[in-house]
């Protein structure tokens, strides 16, 4: 794996001559303490915006379900009033197929 380190000119001159491996591995236990620390701290943003996410999700969850069961709530009454409704209008065809009835007595066919 390769790589770039991009200096100022005054660290690079500061650093010029020096054993630069030696400087890389002294400091390689802070680097990888830091890009450990970044790495936390970005997954802990991550799991704070997805536990949000998440409350959202289930707060729409709670939403659809109450929707749900009024939906089969409204759609039981539409039920009832459908069968109400039927019963009601055999009843008032049976009452106009007697009063036609009646009246083809009285005024014949």
């Amino acid at each position: 794996m390769k790589v770039e380190l991009i200096l100022p000119r005054e660290r690079f001159k500061v650093l010029k001559g020096k054993d630069v491996s030696a400087l890389i591995e002294e400091n390689l236990q802070k680097v990888e303490e830091t890009l450990k620390a970044e790495r936390e701290g970005f997954l802990r943003e991550k799991i704070t915006k997805l536990g949000e996410k998440l409350e959202k999700m289930s707060s729409e969850i709670e939403e659809l379900r109450e929707f749900y069961e009024k939906a089969l709530q409204d759609r039981e009454l539409m039920r009832t009033e459908r069968d109400r409704l039927r019963k009601e209008n055999e009843e008032l065809r049976k009452k106009v197929e007697e009063k036609r009835r009646e009246l083809e007595k009285v005024h014949g066919p």
